[in-house]
């Protein structure tokens, strides 16, 4: 199931998303009904990313950033091991984020400016209808 819903995230454009999304919950909905009722109900929500231009859909669906970030505070706060209190723990982690922020705004852009500028601009569809993006709730 997770591979046939993988390839609706292949798609090279929102109309070949959106079409194999189609063909994944009548596949679905035969074996797993209540999967598929699942995924149409939630279909708005997975397939929001398409709002987006589609050079930025992989940095949309990736998590890693936020992982890696999850593995550094983790990595801190289990040297330390046991706080004194809670604000020594605000501390230490208020630093991590701190620093992390920096490093991204100094060194690193997940995203580049052209992208985010572009990602906030309204996206012509193929009927010539002005789609905003909107947030993503995932």
């Amino acid at each position: 199931m997770a591979t046939l819903l993988r390839t609706v995230f292949e798609q090279p454009d929102a109309d070949a998303v959106r079409a194999q999304m189609r063909h994944v919950l009548d596949a679905l909905e035969s074996k797993f009904p209540k999967a598929a009722d699942h995924l149409d109900t939630a279909q708005h929500d997975l397939l929001a990313f398409t709002a987006f231009p589609r050079e930025i859909w992989r940095q949309i669906w990736s998590n890693n950033p936020q992982e890696r970030l999850n593995k550094e505070i983790r990595r801190r706060t289990d040297v330390v091991g046991i706080f004194p209190d809670r604000a020594a723990l605000i501390r230490l982690v208020g630093a991590v984020l701190a620093e992390q922020n920096d490093e991204w705004t100094e060194a690193r852009r997940y995203m580049s400016r052209e992208l985010l500028a572009k990602a906030h601009h309204p996206i012509e569809s193929e009927n010539h209808e002005t789609v905003l993006p909107t947030e993503l709730t995932a």
